[in-house]
């Protein structure tokens, strides 16, 4: 966990531009969380790319837990190839 409020740190397992949401793979191998793209820091049109490295913090919704705060922490071309 980050120190910065709370924060946590993810890979984005996939994300529907279409739909607007999709689910973030947790650092600590915790369940996979929900994330929407209104969770998701910026301005004008938020999307996330699968294998993206995101920062957030957990908030309980009725539904379950989401991702909300949303940065990016880098994309997927920043990542090294496996």
């Amino acid at each position: 966990m980050d120190a910065e409020a709370g924060r946590v740190t993810g890979t984005v397992k996939w994300f529907s531009r279409v739909k607007g949401y999709g689910f973030i793979a947790p650092d600590d191998a915790t369940k996979e969380i929900f994330v929407h793209f209104s969770g998701i820091e910026g301005e004008g049109y938020r999307n996330l790319e699968e294998g993206q490295r995101v920062s957030y913090v957990v908030e309980d919704t009725p539904k379950g837990p989401q991702a909300a705060s949303v940065r990016m922490v880098s994309t997927p071309e920043d990542q090294p190839a496996a």
